[in-house]
C-alpha cells in the first residue's frame, strides 16, 4: 500500500503557493485495509475516507467510465490492481494530474510540470469531454491564474463539450459552485470571458437572460475592482437584469436567498437611481419596493455598492439617511406617536400610511 498527496496541492507547492487542503490518493489497498487502519467512509459514489486523525479525505485509487449525463454520469472501479498513473489519467489538466510521494517524489506521468513552467492549461486525455463540469473548472482557474493561457487543443474539446449538450445536464448547484468559486478570484472577468468565448452561456442557463453575455471592458473592470464574490454576484445581476429575470435565473442556478434578494434590491435601487426626477411620493413608493422599514440593513449593504460604483448621491444620502433612522429606533417612535394619537373612528392602518408618507417628505425635503 502506497500513499501520495494529488492534484491542486502538488501544483500549489511547485507554483510556492500554500493550499488550503490536501487530496490524497491510496494505491494497494482495499476497503478492509482503511477500515482497519481506523479510516472513515465518507464515498457515496466511491471509496474515499476521512484520516483518523488529520480528517483529510484519503480516496481508493480508481478508474472511471461514461455511462451518462453530466459530472455524475459515470462508473467508477477501485481495487488494489488499479496504478497511480491509471488514477491520475482520469483528472482534468496535466497541471492536476501530479503526485507526490511521503518522499517528496514527484510523479508526472503527463508533463504536468512542463506545462506549469509553460504556464499552460491543457486537458490530460480525449476524456476530458466526458465531464461537462471541466469546462466551468478550467474558466474558474483562469480566474486564478492570471498569466495561464488555454491550450488550442482544449479550447477545441471545450467547443465540443458545448456543442455535445452536455453543459445542459449539469446540477444547477455545481454551476453555482463552480462561478462562485470563480467569482471570489483575483479577476473573475476571465472566467466570464472564456464562457462567453464558447457561446457556452445558453447551454448553461436555457431560456434565462444571463448578464455576464452582454459585459464588455469597462463592466469587466467593475466587476473586478468589487472585493468579494457577494458583491460582484449583486452588481452582475442587480445592474443588469430586472427583478422577474433575477428570480429566473436564481431558480435556474439555484442561488443563495440573500444574494437573490440582495440583487432583487440592487435592481430596484439602480432603476430608482437612473430617473431623472422622482417626488415625495415616488421615494415612499421605492422605500416601500425594497423594504427599508423591515429589512435597513440590506438596503444599506446594496447603497454601499452602488455608491462605490457610481458615487454619492442626494439619493444614496436620503438612503443612508432612512437606514440610520430605522435602524435606530427613530422611525418607529414617530410612527408610534402618530398611531397613539388616532382619533375616534380612524382607521389605524390609513393613519400609519400617512405617518410613514409625512416621514418620508420630511426626508425627501432635506436631500433634494
Amino acid at each position: 500500500m502506497q500513499v501520495y498527496v494529488v492534484g491542486g496541492a502538488v501544483r500549489d507547492a511547485l507554483m510556492g503557493r500554500t493550499s488550503s487542503d490536501r487530496d490524497w490518493v491510496v494505491v494497494g489497498a482495499t476497503v478492509d485495509n482503511m477500515l482497519v487502519a481506523g479510516f472513515t467512509p465518507v464515498g457515496a459514489d466511491f471509496p474515499v475516507f476521512l484520516h483518523p486523525v488529520s480528517k483529510e479525505e484519503y480516496a481508493l485509487a480508481r478508474t472511471e467510465r461514461k455511462s451518462g449525463h453530466g459530472y455524475k454520469g459515470f462508473t467508477f472501479h477501485a481495487d488494489p490492481s488499479v496504478t497511480l498513473e491509471e488514477d491520475l489519467a482520469r483528472r482534468d489538466f496535466t497541471v492536476n494530474a501530479m503526485a507526490m510521494s511521503a518522499t517528496g517524489a514527484l510523479v508526472d506521468p503527463f508533463n504536468g510540470v512542463q506545462d506549469l513552467q509553460n504556464k499552460l492549461m491543457r486537458h490530460v486525455s480525449s476524456a476530458f469531454t466526458e465531464d461537462p463540469l471541466r469546462v466551468l473548472r478550467l474558466a474558474r482557474f483562469l480566474a486564478r491564474f492570471l498569466d495561464f493561457s488555454v491550450a488550442e487543443e482544449t479550447m477545441a474539446l471545450c467547443g465540443e463539450l458545448r456543442d455535445s449538450g452536455e453543459l445542459k445536464h449539469l446540477v444547477a448547484e455545481r454551476i453555482y459552485a463552480e462561478l462562485h468559486k470563480g467569482m471570489g478570484e483575483e479577476k473573475p472577468s476571465r472566467m466570464l470571458k472564456l464562457i462567453g468565448k464558447l457561446n457556452a452561456w445558453g447551454e448553461l442557463a436555457p431560456s434565462c437572460q444571463v448578464p455576464f453575455s452582454g459585459f464588455d471592458k469597462p463592466e469587466y473592470d467593475r466587476l473586478n475592482g468589487l472585493h468579494n464574490a457577494e458583491d460582484r454576484w449583486v452588481y452582475s445581476l442587480g445592474f443588469f437584469l430586472n427583478p422577474a429575470q433575477i428570480k429566473s435565473l436564481a431558480k435556474a442556478w439555484r442561488l443563495p436567498r440573500d444574494t437573490e434578494d440582495l440583487a432583487v434590491v440592487a435592481s430596484i435601487s439602480h432603476a430608482f437611481a437612473q430617473q431623472a426626477h422622482f417626488d415625495a411620493a415616488a421615494t415612499g413608493q421605492f422605500f416601500n419596493r425594497v423594504d427599508v422599514f423591515r429589512k435597513p440593513a440590506r438596503l444599506q449593504q446594496v447603497n454601499r455598492l452602488i455608491q462605490h460604483l457610481l458615487g454619492d448621491s442626494p439619493l444614496s444620502q436620503c438612503v443612508d439617511h432612512a437606514v440610520a433612522e430605522v435602524e435606530q429606533g427613530h422611525y418607529k417612535a414617530f410612527l408610534g406617536d402618530k398611531i397613539a394619537n388616532v382619533q375616534a373612528g380612524e382607521p389605524v392602518a390609513q393613519v400609519a400610511a400617512k405617518a410613514r408618507q409625512a416621514w418620508v417628505n420630511a426626508l425627501h425635503s432635506r436631500f433634494f
